[in-house]
């Protein structure tokens, strides 16, 4: 009998009202309905100083931030969606993987990431549909050994496309991003 793959979900927003957050609750949602073994995490709830080296050396790795990264160890594939901040994803989710990048005794630095597989999800308000975020994302979690999965759901006028209770106005967007979710485990 096969085992079901864990999957993580979660955005790289804190933002209360977060159009991120919001696709991050619909894709868990959408996911369990399906019967996945889903998690659905909040970085708000993982609250981590900026990466630090001599903070690093001096006190290891901040309890928060190896939560965060046994939750990642815990799940076979994430998926993650990720705002755009100028051309690039947040500074809150690099500092979030910088974090649990980090080797600790007896593994290899981004251990936790390597095998992993992802499926990147993406809104903006104007029509960009965070694409040029994802693009970095991708870059970055490919050289930790994450497999990012070549479809990604980018959705343009998210302010417009996602209703305020969170679910997406369109029917064509709905099926979209229920293609992409069908390519998670």
């Amino acid at each position: 009998m096969m085992t079901q793959q864990k999957i993580l979900v979660f955005a790289g927003s804190t933002r209360e009202g977060s159009l991120h957050r919001k696709l991050a609750r619909l894709a868990a949602d959408t996911l369990r309905k399906r019967g996945a073994d889903v998690t659905l995490l909040d970085l708000r709830d993982y609250p981590m100083p900026l990466y630090d080296g001599d903070l690093e050396v001096t006190h290891g790795l901040p309890e928060r931030a190896k939560a965060f990264k046994e939750m990642l160890r815990g799940h076979e594939e994430f998926v993650i969606a990720s705002p755009e901040y100028n051309g690039s994803f947040s500074a809150l989710l690099k500092n979030a993987i910088d974090w649990a990048s980090r080797a600790e005794a007896g593994e290899r630095p981004g251990q936790v990431f390597r095998g992993k597989s992802a499926v990147l999800l993406a809104t903006s308000p104007g029509p960009g549909a965070g694409k040029r975020g994802l693009r970095h994302l991708r870059e970055l979690l490919g050289m930790l050994g994450v497999e990012v999965v070549a479809q990604e759901f980018s959705l343009p006028k998210g302010a417009d496309a996602i209703t305020p209770e969170g679910a997406l106005a369109s029917p064509d967007d709905h099926q979209r991003l229920q293609g992409v979710l069908a390519l998670a485990a």
